[in-house]
């Protein structure tokens, strides 16, 4: 029975390991983003997905916008929404700057405060679900 629940302790651990942390600026863990791209809450609840083709999606898989391969953000109209620049900078459609994406993981707002924390996240996901679509 020991083994048992080792095993199952330790596939659990390995299996939310490889979830990467989104906090708030006061280092509060706000949800997760899992390799496969499954958003999840602070209480490991699925919100979301962002699928390999760039195809996001709420918990019901209904798809609520995409992820081009040129940084560009549409809603599920394809209708675009914002843009995330290789340097991290975010725009919105009109190429205004919302918020930056640091290489750290850092998450900023436009002038420049920092809301948030998403280490080892890409860059698109981290701007998807800090500035372009609300998880809850």
């Amino acid at each position: 029975m020991k083994l048992f629940l080792f095993t199952l302790v330790f596939i659990f651990t390995i299996y939310n390991s490889t979830a990467q942390t989104i906090q708030n600026s006061s280092y509060s863990t706000t949800g997760y983003i899992k390799m496969d791209g499954t958003i999840q809450n602070s209480s490991y609840s699925t919100v979301g997905y962002i699928k390999e083709n760039g195809t996001i999606q709420n918990a019901s898989y209904s798809t609520i916008g995409y992820i081009k391969n040129d940084g560009t953000i549409q809603n599920s109209n394809y209708s675009t929404v914002g843009y995330v620049k290789e340097d991290g900078n975010v725009q919105n459609s009109s190429y205004s700057t919302i918020g930056y994406v640091k290489e750290d993981g850092t998450i900023q707002n436009s002038s420049y405060s920092t809301i948030g924390y998403a280490k080892n996240i890409k860059k698109e996901w981290a701007a998807v679900v800090f500035f372009f679509f609300q998880f809850h």
